[in-house]
């Protein structure tokens, strides 16, 4: 079965000057140990990281880099990249060992993986005003939903004890009771100069969560 590359290249709203590299850049090293993708899916993540860094500074360019760490990794990582790749149905034109029989099957980290390695093989061929136009595009709406990602309590009381006592939280479990199917933990925060603040969770993370919570509301 041919492989329709055009279709792609309309898809992603970019005509490739050198075919080859975009072939290149969908050759898993199952089916070709020397010209395949590894490389180029180093250029891809870096390229990728560099556009998703510049446009946050562009968006939030008052924010704590706290905050846009956190921005950053919601929108750069393998989960974000193979939910790309399925958008553009990118199984379709990745050659791997048995494709043909297998297309549909392909793994999602040879997805995420190509999709870093198309980025990079675009940004060698059109360079970086296109590669970057093109990952704006394809990452529009993970753009918009992280304008509504918020740093966690634990993440805020970490940098708001380190800057005021230099010093981390510290957090003790107070008691795990319940079922082993529904469990109810109780876990305690404090900081060098507060009280110890104690919440409940269904998890251990939640209830140190939670204690933070209590904790922010009421030292801020």
């Amino acid at each position: 079965m041919k492989i329709d590359y055009l279709l792609l290249q309309k898809k992603i709203k970019v005509n490739f000057r050198n075919k080859d590299l975009l072939i290149r850049s969908l050759t898993h090293k199952s089916f070709d140990r020397e010209n395949n993708n590894e490389k180029v899916e180093f250029l891809g993540d870096r390229v990728l990281g560099l556009v998703i860094a510049k446009k946050l500074l562009e968006i939030y360019p008052n924010e704590r880099e706290g905050i846009l760490d956190k921005k950053f990794a919601s929108l750069v990582n393998k989960k974000t990249c193979l939910e790309i790749a399925k958008k553009i149905e990118l199984h379709k034109y990745i050659l791997t060992l048995n494709a043909e029989k297998k297309r549909s099957n392909i793994e999602d980290k040879v997805l995420a993986d190509s999709c870093e390695a198309l980025i990079g093989s675009i940004y060698l061929d059109k360079g970086f005003n296109t590669v970057e136009k093109i990952i704006l595009d394809l990452w529009s709406n993970k753009i918009k939903e992280s304008i509504n990602t918020q740093i966690d309590s634990k993440t805020k009381l970490q940098e708001l004890s380190l800057k005021r006592y230099k010093k981390l939280p510290i957090y003790k479990l107070i008691s795990n009771t319940g079922p082993r199917h529904k469990p109810l933990i109780k876990v305690g925060v404090k900081l060098v100069q507060t009280k110890l603040y104690i919440a409940e969770g269904k998890s251990k993370k939640d209830a140190e969560q939670n204690a933070a919570t209590i904790c922010l509301k009421d030292i801020k």
